[in-house]
């Protein structure tokens, strides 16, 4: 069996430390708390499940704090939790059978990373991460924000889980702040991080300068697949906020030009029909949709409605305003197979049953 570390970066989480150890103490062989200036109890809390503390000064740089908490590390590998992660009793099993049967050739475990839900606790937003790495092999973090370490060997893609689970929103503008005062100072970004600054500059709602910074980063080239086919979406939305009808549209049709057809693109291009109320081109793009093969460890960001209920219940209503109530049900009913509690269904069915009602009445 190989051993883990278990490496964390923390400041102020006396709200979720607990919580998080408390999930994963008994399946790793040493904890170690890397504290970037907490002043609230984290540290006492951290020392009731390991003696292995160590203060840090925080620098505004993720990766500089990760790999600090990695350089204290004994383990064969390392793995990496936020303060609010936590393993679910199902991953926690799955994690012990890994961790018992694990090739030591392995360098680099990629697990799923569950990070969006819905109101009932269904998984909406998901994608896989680096989670253990094999430690003393020359992998570093790398990124001031949005810290990622480059795989390299062996990579295993592994069963279990590790749910996102925040309890409070963190600082919205950290990211964005880190960023501009790196372009400040004169540093460059690389494609990735370039990437992710106009995810920022689009979450803080600077719609316009979000857009340059994609249309950059996409005409340079130097992206992942994957980072390229997002950039093409959040340029639609940015152009949908600026008013740009027909220039959203082509922007989703333009994620065609790197790879297959993904089921979120898909759906973005029914719900822009939809919104138009061309119902039966929405249908076209939502019924492809459905067509898409699910791939997580390609590592894109997932939305995993988009491959079975978003599609449904929207034909379902596309197919009933175009005045197909019989294919629209078989569609609600697809829907339900997927989400037996979603509230869209039970509406939907109780507006079949007065159709019914008004023809046998």
């Amino acid at each position: 069996m190989v051993s883990v570390s278990l490496c964390m970066i923390v400041k102020n989480e006396e709200d979720v430390l607990a919580r998080c150890l408390e999930s994963a103490a008994d399946l790793v062989d040493e904890i170690i708390i890397v504290d970037t200036g907490s002043t609230d109890r984290t540290r006492e809390i951290a020392a009731r499940f390991t003696g292995k503390v160590y203060d840090f000064p925080w620098r505004d740089d993720f990766s500089a704090a990760r790999n600090e908490s990695f350089s204290h590390a004994s383990m064969d590998y390392c793995m990496w939790l936020d303060a609010d992660d936590v393993l679910l009793e199902e991953d926690r099993g799955a994690f012990l059978a890994l961790k018992e049967t694990l090739d030591p050739a392995v360098s680099v475990v990629m697990a799923p990373y569950h990070a969006g839900f819905d109101e009932s606790g269904h998984v909406t937003f998901s994608y896989y991460r680096e989670r253990l790495i094999k430690n003393h092999a020359g992998m570093r973090w790398t990124g001031a924000v949005h810290e990622a370490i480059s795989p390299a060997g062996k990579i295993l893609y592994a069963d279990f889980a590790v749910t996102h689970r925040k309890t409070r929103p963190s600082d919205p503008d950290r990211n964005l702040r880190i960023y501009e005062a790196q372009l400040a100072a004169g540093k460059s970004l690389d494609p990735r991080q370039q990437f992710y600054y106009g995810r920022e500059l689009y979450y803080h709602r600077r719609w316009a300068e979000a857009l340059d910074v994609f249309e950059r980063f996409l005409a340079e080239g130097r992206g992942w697949v994957e980072n390229e086919i997002d950039a093409c979406c959040h340029c639609a939305y940015c152009h949908r906020e600026l008013g740009h009808d027909q220039a959203a549209l082509a922007a989703l049709f333009r994620t065609f030009e790197y790879d297959r057809p993904r089921a979120e693109a898909c759906c973005e291009i029914g719900s822009w029909f939809f919104q138009r109320e061309q119902y039966r081109r929405a249908a076209y793009w939502y019924a492809l949709a459905l067509t898409c093969v699910r791939d997580d460890r390609r590592g894109a960001f997932v939305s995993p409605d988009c491959y079975g209920y978003l599609p449904c219940i929207q034909l379902c209503v596309c197919y009933s305003r175009l005045g197909n109530q019989k294919r629209a049900e078989v569609f609600n009913e697809l829907a339900a197979a997927c989400k037996p509690d979603s509230t869209a269904v039970r509406r939907n069915r109780a507006f079949f049953r007065s159709l019914a009602g008004r023809q046998t009445g």
